[in-house]
């Protein structure tokens, strides 16, 4: 595509994908001055936001919800979700983040040659350091020490060709206050086992499960080897209070890039990325509406087939701009 453009603009490819480098930065930086708005609106709404055990009401269905660009607003609306349900009494928690290494935004794209070893050394295992870093969940007396006391935080590797680890938060105030992750669970009866066994030994604290490798009890398939392999997993899992506390995913719809958003206590809410007039560098990121169960391509559609903005599809629209049109006509 760039060597088109620069066949276009008279430029040579070197200066286009120059300029293109310089148009990420630039748009990264906006998207997040964009979103940084919406998370002033939605801390101002976080106050008077749960219900009678968080002090949080439901009226709203979660539209003020911000769409987090970088890694490091990722972890704080994902750290502020995993407290509110705690609070709410969740200390079994599922939580699947949009994997990035660090130097990537949510609308790049992003490739894992390497496989689940590098998803985990390059995001899933600093995105859950980072996390049991920020959250606080104390059993205890323990008041709000998050400014005081640094938890310690530890990982250690389970087996190494499938990216699995335990990363533990071992609070200042007192093992009572301490969370584990377990990273990358898959449906080998062997993570079933130690959930089990890692939820017995934390009690009421708070366990979270990071990124499993199922996505509901019909990922259990038949398994000669394990033949009560679904049927465990549903006593400990799915029977065993885990819930889905926070939620990012990338996904596509009728070509468009989109991105569905579970934030506890809030519905999924519906995104889909657009570009600007600075195309093909710039993007805003639009919402498109909410559902209560996890969206599907079809409900993204629904919602992308009324909106003005995408009544051409991406392709049309690249045609449009290369005619010199905006797009929106």
């Amino acid at each position: 595509m760039r060597a088109e453009i620069a066949d276009l603009e008279g430029k040579s490819l070197n200066d286009v994908e120059k300029e293109a480098e310089e148009k990420k930065a630039t748009d990264r930086q906006r998207l997040e001055e964009m979103e940084s708005d919406r998370a002033a609106r939605e801390q101002e709404r976080a106050a008077g936001v749960g219900d009678k055990r968080s002090g949080r009401s439901r009226s709203d269905d979660g539209k003020f919800l911000r769409v987090p660009i970088s890694v490091e607003d990722q972890i704080e609306q994902a750290s502020r979700s995993v407290e509110a349900a705690f609070k709410d009494g969740i200390t079994r928690q599922i939580v699947r983040f949009a994997l990035l290494p660090e130097d990537k935004a949510l609308n790049e794209d992003v490739q894992w040659p390497g496989g689940p070893k590098q998803m985990y050394r390059e995001a899933a295992g600093p995105q859950t350091r980072a996390l049991l870093s920020r959250v606080r969940a104390p059993t205890s007396n323990a008041t709000d020490l998050r400014t005081v006391y640094k938890p310690n935080v530890t990982a250690e590797e389970i087996w190494d060709f499938d990216g699995s680890a335990l990363v533990r938060a071992e609070a200042a105030t007192g093992s009572e206050d301490d969370v584990q992750c377990l990273v990358f669970p898959n449906t080998d009866t062997k993570y079933t086992n130690d959930i089990r066994a890692i939820g017995k030994a934390m009690g009421d604290r708070l366990v979270i499960l990071v990124n499993p490798f199922w996505r509901s009890l019909d990922s259990w398939g038949i398994n000669l080897l394990a033949p009560k392999g679904k049927s465990l997993a549903k006593e400990v899992i799915f029977d065993g209070g885990y819930q889905e506390t926070y939620v990012l995913l990338k996904t596509s719809a009728r070509g468009e890039d989109c991105v569905a958003l579970k934030a506890y206590p809030y519905n999924w809410q519906l995104y889909a990325f657009r570009e600007d007039d600075s195309w093909p560098y710039g993007t805003n990121v639009l919402w498109l509406g909410s559902t209560k169960e996890e969206p599907t391509s079809a409900n993204f559609s629904e919602l992308l087939n009324v909106r003005e903005e995408f009544k051409l599809n991406k392709n049309m629209r690249y045609l449009q701009r290369m005619r010199g049109g905006n797009g929106d006509d």
